[in-house]
């Protein structure tokens, strides 16, 4: 009984070490390009109709909190499925793979968010920038299984996120296009490198 648990641990293992050094194709463009349009939309309605919560932080964090759930339910429903039938036998180690990637600045931004609004909801102008930098760590984290453009694509967050940080220190207030461009044509950008770059590295091959 022994040698049998052994050996099914060293078939997991096999298959954990497999998912983690394979190309992955499980995220889909449509619904990551989905959230991209859903951020520029949600940005232009909260600066029409929802003025005043980009001066109340409590306000401005319900709705932002509440947008990037929405996407990720779209993008992790998705991912399962094409998951499921891209990878087969090997799905579900593959999604564990990439969530591995990406799950620790999620984790991070979430806990920031809370440590800031508890001891220095003033200075929370800094959010949306540091939520950027934050998120662009997760891209470049992911970039060693998806094409390499994915890279340019962190390099995007990142300057974007440094340079909401440098607007926004000159007037301390949120704003909802500090959320919506950065994360609206970035998650646009993500969405054209998973269509073409796929394709794109097998032309290579």
């Amino acid at each position: 009984m022994t040698e049998l648990r052994q050996a099914l641990d060293d078939i997991n293992a096999i298959r954990t070490q497999v998912a983690r050094g394979t190309q992955f194709r499980g995220y889909g463009p449509l619904s990551i390009a989905s959230s991209g349009v859903l951020a520029l939309l949600v940005a232009a309605a909260q600066s029409h109709w929802l003025a005043d919560s980009a001066s109340n932080l409590k306000s401005f964090l319900a709705i932002w909190i509440s947008t990037a759930a929405v996407a990720l339910f779209l993008s992790s429903a998705e991912t399962i499925v094409r998951a499921r039938r891209v990878h087969s036998g090997l799905a579900m180690e593959m999604i564990q793979a990439a969530a591995e990637q990406f799950l620790p600045c999620i984790v991070v931004g979430m806990l920031l968010t809370v440590v800031l609004m508890r001891v220095a909801p003033q200075d929370s102008w800094m959010l949306p920038g540091w939520w950027e930098v934050i998120f662009s760590l997760g891209v470049f984290a992911s970039c060693r299984f998806l094409p390499r453009q994915m890279f340019g694509v962190g390099a995007w967050y990142l300057a974007s996120g440094l340079v909401c940080l440098l607007f926004a220190s000159g007037h301390h207030a949120l704003s909802p296009w500090a959320m919506g461009i950065p994360f609206g044509v970035g998650q646009l950008l993500i969405a054209a490198v998973l269509r073409y770059g796929f394709e794109e590295a097998v032309e290579e091959v």
